[in-house]
């Protein structure tokens, strides 16, 4: 099955932390760090008020909002403006067809960060339809780290967060060690 087949068929909680995983991969653009997306993960566990979730994302959108600017590379620009659209769409409610439209987005936001930052850089749409000739290594990565999302809570429901979370963070260090080396490069030339 294909990405956009797994998110059609995906239940409100696999978007839900589908979306949460892109935007947490991408979130170090913004100037976050690894905590700054829990409260949000912690919403999504059993027990978690989904009515709470408006009230949590205004709160982590502020904090982000307060980050300052660190001296990424200038690459890193259009990928920043894409990682904020990830936590802008973000719907109020983590249920119903929003979530849906916002797992969608936020997919397609996370993959062209990963194509705009990867040193093998090419334009062009990344398919999402399993087809990965061509493709750059971050852009594979980043599709296979998605499939895996949905595929842990599709099997596993709210006790595949914790993988879910996990493969995000493992993203996340990539991502970071990516935009790292860019800057290293920017400020070497």
């Amino acid at each position: 099955m294909n990405l956009v087949e797994m998110l059609a068929g995906a239940d409100e909680l696999g978007l839900a932390a589908s979306g949460l995983a892109c935007l947490d991969r991408c979130v170090s653009l913004l100037g976050g760090d690894d905590e700054v997306l829990r409260p949000l993960w912690g919403n999504l566990a059993s027990g978690g008020d989904a009515g709470e979730w408006a009230s949590l994302l205004q709160q982590t959108a502020a904090k982000l909002d307060t980050v300052p600017e660190t001296g990424a590379a200038p690459e890193s620009g259009e990928a920043a403006l894409l990682a904020r659209s990830m936590l802008d769409a973000a719907p109020a409610d983590r249920i119903g067809e929003a979530v849906r439209d916002w797992a969608d987005t936020c997919s397609r936001a996370a993959l062209r960060i990963h194509l705009t930052l990867d040193p093998a850089h090419h334009p062009g749409e990344i398919p999402r339809d399993g087809r990965t000739d061509g493709l750059p290594p971050l852009v594979i990565a980043e599709l296979r780290r998605q499939a895996t999302v949905l595929e842990v809570i599709a099997t596993h429901g709210p006790t595949g967060l914790r993988r879910a979370l996990d493969v995000s963070t493992e993203g996340r260090r990539v991502l970071r060690a990516v935009v790292s080396r860019r800057g290293r490069v920017v400020e070497t030339t």
